[in-house]
């Protein structure tokens, strides 16, 4: 540096060089700061058919859940015109965790919510969840022949090609999948979690006056119920129950407990034409049961077969989720139907809080 044309001394100016080089830069007018991430505010998006429900998890954590939005439109071929809303895909990217609430229980739904799966992960997300209370393909599990197909392991794959977000992999979701094994037909490019609903029915048993609890006890309609759901209700006497082969025919017969003076609750994952229910119930009211009630997590009931339950003496109530919308919808006024909402599960499950009752 030249003294002679800024009249400072070598030592001066060398000094002012350094605080240049080490100052920062002044930002520019058109700079654009990093998104801020909420740590504490989830996103869920929902398809049409279970907006009550996701209404119902934001109306119980108003201040910890937002709402996001899609169009479910069609174009006049039928295929799926879809979009999700321009300001919540920015959202995407600030809220701590996005949540997509599906339906699957209709099967010619499950394609355009996959779209909207996938266009959420590729859209910038940090943490992702795909929430799907019924794995409908789960009943079919099973080659037993040559040419069968468990269609179970295609849904499987199906959902394991949801995109990583931002963080990594996708949750799946599932509440009461039929065999729990199918976790496994899943790929590792996805996280899959199982939970239960068994919780709403414990709710509700603790609501009964003290004397008629101490006369439940919890019926499994087989072996297989009764190792998956046993542990729930470690305080209840247990029965279970059993199909036997006599000749042509089957019936069922209770393989362990006792049933008699008891209000028997049986307890399954689905029910669909709703034949082993009342079967159950009939040979727990034949060993003496004063009471057959049922709980299951999905009722699907195929072609109005709910209808066998009304004004039959066999079963005195039956409790259900709300996991089969389209379902849950018709039987909600019909005794002895009760439906229970499963959206204090998905609340606790999204935001750690306790489980809330909705209102009355």
């Amino acid at each position: 540096v030249s003294t002679q044309s800024t009249g400072k001394s070598p030592v001066t100016a060398m000094k002012r060089q350094r605080e240049e080089q080490q100052s920062p830069a002044p930002l520019r007018k058109n700079f654009t700061f990093l998104p801020t991430v909420s740590h504490d505010r989830t996103l869920l998006f929902f398809h049409p058919s279970v907006e009550t429900i996701a209404r119902r998890i934001q109306a119980l954590h108003p201040d910890k859940i937002q709402l996001g939005s899609c169009s479910w439109k069609r174009f006049p071929d039928g295929t799926p015109n879809l979009a999700i809303g321009t300001r919540d895909h920015t959202e995407m990217q600030t809220a701590a965790k996005t949540v997509f609430l599906g339906n699957f229980s209709k099967p010619e739904d499950i394609f355009e919510q996959m779209g909207i799966i996938y266009a959420i992960a590729r859209g910038g997300c940090r943490h992702y969840q795909v929430i799907v209370p019924f794995f409908v393909t789960g009943t079919m599990d099973r080659v037993d022949e040559t040419g069968v197909v468990a269609t179970a392991m295609t849904l499987a794959r199906i959902l394991s090609a949801t995109p990583l977000c931002a963080t990594g992999p996708a949750q799946i979701v599932v509440y009461d999948i039929h065999a729990l094994q199918e976790q496994f037909y899943f790929t590792d490019n996805v996280q899959i979690v199982l939970k239960t609903a068994v919780f709403l029915l414990r709710q509700q048993l603790s609501k009964l006056p003290k004397e008629e609890c101490e006369r439940v006890t919890i019926a499994f309609p087989d072996d297989g119920a009764c190792k998956r759901f046993q542990r729930k209700f470690a305080e209840f006497p247990v029965l279970t129950c059993s199909k036997e082969r006599h000749g042509d025919t089957r019936r069922v017969v209770i393989k362990e407990g006792d049933a008699r003076g008891r209000h028997c609750v049986i307890v399954d994952d689905l029910v669909q034409s709703g034949g082993t229910l009342l079967e159950c119930a009939k040979a727990l009211k034949l060993n003496g049961a004063v009471r057959v009630s049922c709980f299951v997590t999905h009722g699907v009931f195929p072609n109005e077969s709910w209808r066998k339950f009304v004004d039959n003496n066999l079963v005195d109530k039956v409790w259900l989720t709300d996991s089969v919308p389209h379902i849950s919808e018709v039987v909600k006024d019909v005794a002895p139907f009760e439906v229970l909402s499963i959206a204090p599960l998905i609340g606790h499950l999204l935001t750690g809080d306790e489980v809330m009752e909705l209102p009355e």
